[in-house]
């Protein structure tokens, strides 16, 4: 049970209904991680321009492949929800995919890279070895590169956090043993 208070929808300032409706047209419906988010319209414009700016660095099967690898290792599982949902639906990632990104892996060697990375990140606090970096960069991937991998693990640390602290109810397909909608 959610334990935040969430205020009624038609109550929200006209910005905030116009960005809920901004992000039910994006995904086929809101989300109640962003109704919840709502009663605070200084942080749901935050976490909703966050997401709109990383949305340019990265491409998206990376960028979900990070926000997977991030979720399972925070142990959101509204956010492992929503993002199997969004990297299925969406980002037409297999349900291999998915489960590996869940894993820090990938069936792509260079996103295998960037997830591991992306759950050390997690798993160290930020405090990466020299031997974290070598592998991403190894892998490929520029110092620029490097910084928009952790600016999108954070975000998605941003509404792990919430998620996390609210224990909201999962509104989407659960995710199954095998990382896939369920």
């Amino acid at each position: 049970m959610p334990r935040l208070n969430v205020p009624a929808l038609d109550d929200a300032p006209a910005g905030v209904q116009r960005i809920l409706a901004g992000v039910g047209a994006q995904l086929g419906f809101v989300p109640d991680m962003f109704k919840v988010i709502a009663s605070n319209p200084t942080v749901l414009e935050a976490v909703t321009t966050l997401q709109g700016t990383l949305s340019r660095v990265l491409d998206a099967k990376t960028r979900h492949s990070i926000a997977l690898a991030v979720s399972e290792a925070n142990g959101c599982d509204y956010c492992l929800a929503i993002h199997t949902y969004v990297s299925s639906e969406f980002g037409r990632m297999s349900s291999e995919d998915i489960a590996l990104g869940r894993a820090g892996s990938s069936v792509d060697p260079k996103r295998a890279a960037v997830a591991r990375f992306a759950q050390r990140v997690v798993e160290s606090r930020g405090r990466v070895s020299d031997a974290d970096l070598a592998a991403v960069r190894g892998a490929g991937y520029t110092d620029p590169q490097i910084l928009a991998i952790v600016a999108v693990a954070v975000q998605a640390l941003f509404t792990n956090f919430i998620n996390n602290v609210n224990e909201t109810e999962i509104d989407i397909p659960a995710v199954d043993s095998a990382g896939a909608p369920s």
